[in-house]
């Protein structure tokens, strides 16, 4: 089977690093493990392509021929899920002949496993994706999140589970990415300085909003070091604290306006953000269920 190639023919700003995903199956594992180391980092540190549906070297050999001179210009690496301990082999050989770092994220867990249970590994791809109907839910809302990141289709507000507004630099697309792995259909709504957010927005249950704020430090400290000195002399209101300051507090007004959830990224790692918001919305399901039964 041809492997899948994501975003081929895409290219990125010099030095911006790129991890690949090599996968058996869809590679939704290995993405979700980096999602979530890279939201310990500034928005967009790292850009991420797969390669899913691997069943031989020559494949990961033919996808990388193709990207010689990316790969010299980015510093790159691979995290990869294969079960299978020969193809394994045979995709990491392929790797370090290339100089290429490499994370394995199922050899390892399997070998401990198998030595727990004395078992051999059924070394079947895939096999934690059922054909059911949450599988499916699933990869509908990791579609969703994908095509509704950073203030895109506006109109389809109203079918998201969740939505995230805020400043740049509040940590929107990867909270985005990893509740979309995590089942959430998320729209995520950029907040600038002299635009106005979606009408749509006002539509949308309070309930379900969730404003994400961060301290003028944190933000200006992740902003001046996403641009250069030159880039800073033009765009200097970008990391500029005042202007900062005048950022959050139209973007707290629109939030107290919309009546929404407000949550601190602040020095938080993703994951505990994004347990706090799936905490809130246990909480709201559980009342509105409790006030059905009364």
């Amino acid at each position: 089977m041809k492997g899948s190639f994501d975003n081929l023919d895409v290219s990125y700003a010099p030095d911006v690093p790129i991890i690949h995903v090599i996968s058996d199956s869809l590679g939704n594992t290995a993405t979700g493990v980096v999602a979530a180391a890279a939201g310990q980092f500034a928005d967009n540190a790292v850009k991420v392509k797969r390669l899913g549906n691997v069943s031989s070297a020559e494949q990961v050999r033919e996808y990388f021929d193709k990207r010689e001179s990316e790969l010299e210009e980015h510093p790159t690496a691979v995290f990869h899920t294969i079960v299978d301990h020969e193809l394994r082999d045979e995709v990491r050989r392929e790797l370090d002949s290339r100089g290429i770092p490499s994370i394995d994220l199922m050899g390892p867990a399997i070998s401990v496993i198998s030595t727990l249970t004395g078992d051999d590994p059924k070394n079947i791809p895939g096999v934690i994706h059922k054909t059911d109907g949450h599988y499916f839910k699933l990869i509908e809302a990791m579609e969703y999140s994908v095509e509704h990141d950073d203030g895109r289709n506006p109109q389809d507000l109203a079918d998201a589970d969740l939505v995230l507004i805020g400043v740049s630099r509040t940590s929107k697309t990867p909270l985005s990415m990893y509740l979309g792995s995590k089942g959430y259909k998320v729209a995520n709504v950029p907040l600038a300085p002299g635009v106005n957010p979606p009408k749509e927005l006002e539509d949308v249950d309070p309930s379900r909003i969730f404003g994400l704020v961060s301290t003028i430090d944190v933000l200006t400290q992740i902003r001046q070091q996403r641009f250069s000195d030159e880039a800073l002399a033009v765009a200097g209101s970008y990391a500029d604290p005042a202007e900062i300051n005048i950022e959050l507090a139209e973007a707290r007004a629109l939030m107290k306006h919309l009546g929404c959830i407000v949550v601190h990224t602040d020095h938080k790692a993703l994951e505990a953000t994004a347990n706090e918001i799936m905490e809130h919305i246990d909480a709201i399901e559980k009342a509105r269920n409790a006030a059905k039964g009364a």
